[in-house]
Protein backbone atom coordinates (compact mmCIF):
# COMPACT_ATOMS: atom_id res chain seq x y z
CA UNK A 1 0.00 0.00 0.00
CA UNK A 2 1.16 3.19 -0.84
CA UNK A 3 0.62 6.25 1.40
CA UNK A 4 2.61 9.19 0.46
CA UNK A 5 2.09 11.27 4.18
CA UNK A 6 3.81 8.50 6.21
CA UNK A 7 6.63 7.48 3.61
CA UNK A 8 7.46 11.32 3.44
CA UNK A 9 7.00 11.04 7.93
CA UNK A 10 9.50 8.08 7.60
CA UNK A 11 12.10 9.47 5.53
CA UNK A 12 12.27 12.74 7.43
CA UNK A 13 12.51 10.61 10.89
CA UNK A 14 15.03 7.88 9.33
CA UNK A 15 17.36 11.09 8.53
CA UNK A 16 16.63 13.26 11.77
CA UNK A 17 17.27 10.03 13.92
CA UNK A 18 20.82 9.25 11.70
CA UNK A 19 22.08 13.25 12.14
CA UNK A 20 23.85 12.25 14.93
CA UNK A 21 25.53 9.59 13.66
CA UNK A 22 26.16 11.50 10.57
CA UNK A 23 27.82 14.21 12.99
CA UNK A 24 29.59 11.66 14.52
CA UNK A 25 31.37 10.64 11.03
CA UNK A 26 32.13 13.61 10.13
CA UNK A 27 33.37 14.89 13.51
CA UNK A 28 33.61 12.74 16.59
CA UNK A 29 35.41 15.07 18.68
CA UNK A 30 33.08 17.77 18.23
CA UNK A 31 30.55 15.45 18.89
CA UNK A 32 32.11 13.86 22.03
CA UNK A 33 32.76 17.44 23.23
CA UNK A 34 28.34 18.22 22.84
CA UNK A 35 28.34 14.93 24.45
CA UNK A 36 30.23 15.93 27.43
CA UNK A 37 28.26 19.45 28.19
CA UNK A 38 25.30 17.93 30.29
CA UNK A 39 24.32 20.97 30.70
CA UNK A 40 21.34 20.40 33.22
CA UNK A 41 22.97 17.63 35.81
CA UNK A 42 26.16 20.21 35.89
CA UNK A 43 23.92 22.32 37.03
CA UNK A 44 21.65 20.14 39.39
CA UNK A 45 24.98 19.10 41.07
CA UNK A 46 26.21 22.63 41.36
CA UNK A 47 23.31 23.36 43.24
CA UNK A 48 24.04 20.69 45.40
CA UNK A 49 27.54 21.87 45.93
CA UNK A 50 28.52 19.43 43.90
CA UNK A 51 31.20 20.41 41.14
CA UNK A 52 31.67 17.92 38.16
CA UNK A 53 34.91 17.03 37.10
CA UNK A 54 34.97 14.34 34.97
CA UNK A 55 36.71 12.11 37.37
CA UNK A 56 35.56 8.68 38.79
CA UNK A 57 35.12 10.15 42.35
CA UNK A 58 32.55 13.05 40.79
CA UNK A 59 30.42 9.80 39.86
CA UNK A 60 30.94 8.07 43.62
CA UNK A 61 29.79 11.83 44.65
CA UNK A 62 26.76 11.88 42.24
CA UNK A 63 25.53 8.36 43.41
CA UNK A 64 25.22 10.57 47.07
CA UNK A 65 23.15 13.26 46.17
CA UNK A 66 20.07 12.92 47.43
CA UNK A 67 17.28 12.46 44.26
CA UNK A 68 15.21 15.58 44.66
CA UNK A 69 14.69 15.06 40.63
CA UNK A 70 12.43 12.58 41.04
CA UNK A 71 10.02 15.05 42.28
CA UNK A 72 10.05 16.66 38.97
CA UNK A 73 8.55 14.09 36.18
CA UNK A 74 9.30 16.48 33.25
CA UNK A 75 12.85 17.27 34.33
CA UNK A 76 13.35 13.22 35.01
CA UNK A 77 13.82 11.61 31.67
CA UNK A 78 16.41 14.72 30.44
CA UNK A 79 18.69 14.69 33.74
CA UNK A 80 19.15 10.79 33.40
CA UNK A 81 19.94 11.12 29.67
CA UNK A 82 22.52 13.74 31.06
CA UNK A 83 23.70 11.53 33.53
CA UNK A 84 23.85 8.67 31.26
CA UNK A 85 26.29 11.11 29.32
CA UNK A 86 28.44 12.12 31.96
CA UNK A 87 28.91 8.61 32.76
CA UNK A 88 30.17 8.19 29.19
CA UNK A 89 32.38 10.98 29.26
CA UNK A 90 34.11 9.72 32.50
CA UNK A 91 35.01 6.71 31.24
CA UNK A 92 36.23 8.08 27.70
CA UNK A 93 38.19 10.07 29.57
CA UNK A 94 39.66 7.55 32.38
CA UNK A 95 39.46 4.08 30.58
CA UNK A 96 42.48 3.22 28.15
CA UNK A 97 40.80 2.59 24.69
CA UNK A 98 37.39 3.51 25.44
CA UNK A 99 35.76 5.63 22.78
CA UNK A 100 32.58 6.79 22.12
CA UNK A 101 30.18 5.42 19.09
CA UNK A 102 26.83 6.27 17.41
CA UNK A 103 24.94 4.04 16.13
CA UNK A 104 23.11 4.97 12.83
CA UNK A 105 19.94 5.28 14.96
CA UNK A 106 21.51 8.27 16.52
CA UNK A 107 22.26 6.11 19.87
CA UNK A 108 25.42 6.81 21.39
CA UNK A 109 27.36 4.48 23.27
CA UNK A 110 30.56 3.63 24.63
CA UNK A 111 33.04 0.92 23.20
CA UNK A 112 35.17 -0.01 25.23
CA UNK A 113 38.96 -1.50 24.04
CA UNK A 114 37.42 -5.28 24.75
CA UNK A 115 34.62 -4.23 21.90
CA UNK A 116 32.41 -4.58 24.50
CA UNK A 117 29.52 -1.67 24.25
CA UNK A 118 28.16 0.13 27.27
CA UNK A 119 24.34 1.33 26.97
CA UNK A 120 25.33 4.90 28.58
CA UNK A 121 21.80 6.47 28.47
CA UNK A 122 20.08 3.90 29.48
CA UNK A 123 22.09 3.39 32.77
CA UNK A 124 21.90 7.11 32.86
CA UNK A 125 18.34 6.89 32.76
CA UNK A 126 17.95 3.88 35.01
CA UNK A 127 20.01 5.63 37.87
CA UNK A 128 18.00 8.57 37.57
CA UNK A 129 14.75 6.89 38.35
CA UNK A 130 15.76 3.69 40.29
CA UNK A 131 19.03 5.29 42.02
CA UNK A 132 20.30 1.76 40.26
CA UNK A 133 22.88 0.77 39.13
CA UNK A 134 25.11 3.17 40.27
CA UNK A 135 27.29 5.48 38.03
CA UNK A 136 30.48 4.74 40.04
CA UNK A 137 29.74 1.20 39.79
CA UNK A 138 29.30 0.99 36.05
CA UNK A 139 32.34 2.91 35.66
CA UNK A 140 34.08 0.23 37.95
CA UNK A 141 32.82 -2.26 36.00
CA UNK A 142 34.13 -0.28 32.77
CA UNK A 143 37.68 -0.14 34.04
CA UNK A 144 38.08 -3.63 34.87
CA UNK A 145 37.68 -5.18 31.55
Amino acid sequence: MNIPFLDRWRKRHTESDSALATAFEDDPDGVAELLSECELLRSQAGAAGLELDDSAASLAALDQLLPRWRDDPEVLPWLGNDAGLYLGTVIVRTVPGAHWHVWPGGSPVVRLASGREIQVVEAGLDWAVHGAPELSQVHAEASEV
